[in-house]
């Protein structure tokens, strides 16, 4: 399936942007936290803009994944991105990889499979209906700030955690606006694109989620931000799949599969959590100017 494949893909080109990111947050400054300074800082490291060229990489394969595919099936494979993140990772700064890592990333696996295997998501239509964006970015807004809010007033990997959920929630709606936004592609060509606010929405919303994923990863460590990010991104696209686009589930006794295959998840994400690396240990190498 061609939108599994991308959405494969992108996984894997934004774990690689993550860690290129990680390694250029390291020098920045506390000081300019949640500031336009943090960017301009960033702009002028080139591991930093090559990881934002996989980014770019990572957006257009995900474009090809949500005009071939559900947004219930393309946007929850992402979360094998924490264990590519890790493995990748090890590899960029020259890390053995212990045992725990290897189970971690075999659960996240494994129970990404049984939990798609059992949910088995229907794609419903391919552009959001009449007026329903309306509620939906009023719910999202209200949503993201509190979780700003929250971690304004926290530090560390707390604040972290609670800005890489935000980032998550801007990433699921960035997902939910160019599914919708491409559909007018199909719909009306190219200048239909081009007159769609949901394809400057998209790039608002992009923008925003990348900003406060930068200010996540400079907070805390890469595993208190990852898993958050990729499970958080997962659950909520699900989320509006279903009520923005009417796509559906199995539930019923198909419910159990489902929450083992989460429960997999999540522990194979806690294993991940304990990797030396993951908790900031080893320090990367001189970063090549």
């Amino acid at each position: 399936m061609i939108s599994v494949l991308f959405a494969v893909l992108t996984a894997l080109s934004n774990g690689s942007a993550s860690v290129l990111q990680r390694r250029a947050a390291l020098d920045v400054p506390d000081s300019e936290s949640m500031h336009l300074s943090l960017i301009r800082h960033l702009l002028r490291q080139r591991v930093w803009l090559a990881g934002i060229a996989l980014v770019v990489v990572a957006a257009v394969c995900q474009a090809v994944a949500l005009a071939t595919g559900p947004i219930a099936v393309v946007q929850p494979i992402f979360v094998i991105e924490l264990p590519a993140t890790l493995l990748i990772a090890g590899f960029v700064l020259r890390t053995r990889m212990p045992r725990a890592v290897w189970v971690g990333a075999a659960a996240v696996t494994v129970g990404l499979a049984l939990g798609m295997i059992a949910a088995s998501p229907v794609g419903g239509s391919d552009e959001v209906q009449g007026t329903v964006w309306i509620p939906a970015l009023v719910a999202t807004g209200i949503f993201e700030a509190v979780l700003i809010a929250t971690a304004l007033s926290t530090s560390g990997n707390t604040r972290g955690a609670l800005l890489g959920l935000s980032a998550a929630c801007g990433y699921a709606l960035t997902a939910a606006l160019m599914k919708d936004a491409m559909s007018r592609l199909d719909d009306a060509g190219v200048p239909g694109l081009l007159t769609a606010w949901q394809l400057y929405a998209t790039a608002v919303a992009g923008v925003g989620a990348l900003f406060l994923l930068q200010n996540a990863l400079q907070a805390g460590t890469l595993v208190a931000v990852q898993p958050i990010l990729t499970l958080g991104d997962a659950l909520i696209s699900i989320a509006y799949g279903l009520t923005l686009f009417g796509e559906t589930i199995r539930t019923g006794w198909w419910l159990v599969p489902e929450l083992a295959g989460l429960a997999m998840i999540t522990v194979g994400c806690v294993a991940l959590a304990h990797s030396p690396l993951a908790m900031g240990g080893p320090q990367p190498p001189p970063r090549v100017k």
